[in-house]
């Protein structure tokens, strides 16, 4: 609930400096009526770097890996003694 509150609060205070800026006309209306757009992309190339960095920093768990492997073998073993699944010759 905290998460939701601090959106809408930062909601609440870009519109208000929007609204702010229309009304005092210190920028141009050309530009300001641009603003929330510019807004949207900038939110969306942040996402897209922050999306970026995370593969970038992805830890690599070597140990899980070869927990996974011999997961996998185990469950090719019980599919091909079952019958159920052509599992394949990897």
């Amino acid at each position: 609930m905290k998460h939701i509150v601090k959106i809408l609060s930062l909601l609440v205070a870009i519109s208000a400096f929007w609204i702010g800026l229309l009304q005092a006309a210190i920028v141009p209306r050309t530009h300001t009526w641009l603003l929330p757009i510019y807004f949207v992309v900038s939110l969306g190339c942040y996402g897209l770097l922050m999306v970026g960095i995370g593969l970038m920093q992805f830890p690599t768990c070597p140990q899980e890996a070869v927990l996974l492997q011999q997961d996998i073998a185990e469950a090719k073993d019980f599919f091909k003694h079952k019958g159920v699944v052509d599992v394949g010759s990897d």
